[in-house]
């Protein structure tokens, strides 16, 4: 009698061990967005929110009215715009502080945990604590010898970017170490062997095997900043200042005080589909979708 062959996949795999794992991701990712993208199509408010399957169907007027007649597109400038420059700024603070920390010395495992602290600490203590660094009395004034507001108008935008630059490097930092780990120590010694300098041990020896890590390090910072919303939002309060309404805080104060909770989940759509594309990139460049790094066969 002859076995009878069952579907598989190429790697030879039997689909059925993936059924936990679909239903799973069914569960958990597809059928709230699908919810959501069907919420976004709907005149939904705060009249309407408990008979909400029977709100009026408005197609794409929610999309339509984000684009046009909000804050939206601002508050994605705002967002992109400080989102890239605090990952940027984070890759050299983070890899001088990997190089700095790299070779053993009395205390590493002391001076490690403390560059730490920023990025372990709650965003709502990081937030709280540098408000009150940012009050026109506070300590930033008094250090710089300025009398303006932080916490409000042009500066508020660079406040923003310095807490969060202040909490989101240790990331950078993080990712170099266990790059710089990985290292063969006889690449290092090779390299002594002919002639090579500090500079040129760096530049050509230690960061393009830092190339994987940092970049990873640039896109988890990335999308971070562009979600981010306990920082401003304890920073700043709602409704936050303009120079700092970011995505996340305006989609917040679309639905839980205007009420306006089909609005807000078309926001809520779009800035999906914003954070979908670096990371779309990033899996393509490193074909993390096959579990396959480029040229390996």
């Amino acid at each position: 009698m002859s076995e009878r062959r069952r579907p598989a996949t190429r790697q030879g795999r039997p689909l059925w061990m993936f059924l936990p794992g679909g239903v799973l991701t069914l569960l958990v990712i597809v059928v709230p967005l699908a919810v959501a993208l069907y919420i976004s199509l709907l005149d939904l408010d705060q009249y309407s929110i408990r008979e909400w399957v029977g709100a009026d169907f408005i197609a794409f007027d929610n999309y339509v009215e984000a684009v046009r007649d909000s804050h939206l597109v601002h508050a994605i400038g705002i967002s992109l715009g400080y989102s890239a420059l605090v990952s940027l700024a984070c890759v050299p603070l983070g890899l001088a502080a990997a190089i700095a920390t790299q070779d053993r010395f009395r205390g590493r495992g002391l001076v490690r945990s403390i560059l730490l602290i920023p990025y372990v600490l709650p965003a709502f203590v990081v937030g709280s604590t540098w408000r009150i660094i940012f009050q026109p009395d506070g300590i930033a004034n008094r250090v710089l010898g300025t009398d303006g507001l932080w916490l409000n108008g042009p500066r508020s935008f660079w406040a923003l970017v310095l807490v969060q630059l202040w909490s989101g490097w240790p990331l950078v930092y993080l990712l170099a170490a266990a790059g710089l780990q990985s290292v063969d120590a006889s690449v290092h010694e090779a390299a002594a062997l002919d002639g090579a300098g500090w500079w040129a041990k760096l530049r050509y020896v230690v960061l393009p095997q830092l190339r994987g890590p940092v970049s990873l390090a640039l896109v988890i910072s990335f999308l971070h900043n562009v979600n981010s919303f306990t920082l401003p939002f304890v920073l700043f309060g709602v409704p936050s200042p303009v120079d700092v309404e970011v995505l996340p805080v305006l989609t917040y104060v679309e639905s839980f005080q205007n009420f306006e909770f089909g609005l807000s989940v078309a926001m809520a759509v779009i800035s999906l589909v914003l954070v979908a594309i670096p990371m779309a990139v990033y899996l393509r460049a490193v074909r993390l979708d096959t579990g396959r790094e480029r040229g390996s066969r």
